[in-house]
């Protein structure tokens, strides 16, 4: 089985999980509350942070940016999308501050366009989202940076999905395992996928949450998962359309202490008495 390596890391079956906090845009367009995310995410040993990147007048038509959309920005979809939307100023400090820290930092692009801007910033690799699976110019540009690529498969029909793999191979990609609803509701996680993928496809899979609570990104790396992403806040109260599915600082430290332990929770599968049982056993063992 294929592993991919992310400068000192590698992802795959016999490796450490890489844990990917997903800031996206739940910064809500504040430099400050970034730099506040990314400092959790560093505490608590992810090993990357993940931000969102789009054209906003590629992604969006002329039609969509100007339908009324009250937000703290403005009146329209288009001010909001702006907002939030940040530029070479803030991904040049935030690239800064992610190498003073020793976290790695990357985004979904959503556009071609925004494939070239983070390619002046050499990220670590690329993410491309559910909503994008199907974009072949953005698929095969991302494919040209020769860059670890996380793919993300939710609203995606198999036949979709492998499409994607047949355009982008399957020497440098990590599969997201995900349903892109947020929160997502217990009976749509659908965890027994996880296994389902890593038996169709030669290269690691993962798991991209959006769930309440943190017990199926735990299972899911039980069930095989070498990789999983969460989307992370500040406050899950606070405004914006990820935040109720992110995880606060809390539930992410306790995800990735669960995660971390998986390892000598699973053991060996060898049936032993353990040195620490003998003096139990001496003591309570009758016949």
């Amino acid at each position: 089985m294929k592993t991919v390596k992310i400068k000192d890391k590698k992802i795959g079956y016999n490796e450490p999980t890489f844990i990917i906090a997903e800031i996206g845009i739940n910064h809500n367009g504040s430099l400050t509350t970034a730099k506040k995310l990314i400092n959790i995410a560093h505490l608590f040993g992810c090993d990357a942070v993940k931000f969102q990147k789009r054209t906003i007048e590629k992604v969006y038509t002329k039609e969509e940016l100007l339908m009324p959309r009250q937000s703290v920005f403005g009146e329209t979809n288009g001010d909001l999308k702006r907002g939030l939307e940040f530029g070479y100023k803030e991904y040049k400090e935030i690239d800064k501050y992610c190498k003073e820290l020793g976290i790695y930092w990357f985004a979904s692009a959503w556009d071609t366009e925004s494939v070239d801007f983070l390619e002046e910033f050499n990220v670590c690799a690329h993410k491309i989202p559910s909503a994008c699976i199907t974009n072949i110019n953005l698929l095969e540009r991302i494919k040209k940076t020769n860059k670890p690529i996380f793919i993300s498969t939710g609203m995606s029909t198999m036949k979709e999905i492998d499409t994607a793999v047949n355009i982008l191979g399957m020497d440098n990609l990590v599969i997201f395992h995900c349903t892109s609803t947020y929160p997502t509701q217990n009976n749509e996680i659908n965890l027994k996928v996880i296994p389902y993928l890593k038996e169709k496809y030669a290269c690691p899979i993962g798991y991209s949450g959006h769930e309440k609570g943190i017990v199926p990104s735990t299972i899911a790396v039980v069930l095989g998962a070498c990789a999983v992403e969460r989307h992370i806040t500040l406050d899950r109260t606070m405004w914006g359309t990820d935040q109720a599915a992110s995880l606060e600082p809390e539930g992410l430290r306790k995800l990735t202490r669960d995660i971390r332990n998986i390892k000598d929770f699973m053991g060996d599968g060898i049936k032993k008495v353990y040195e620490s049982e003998l003096p139990i056993k001496k003591k309570l063992r009758r016949i």
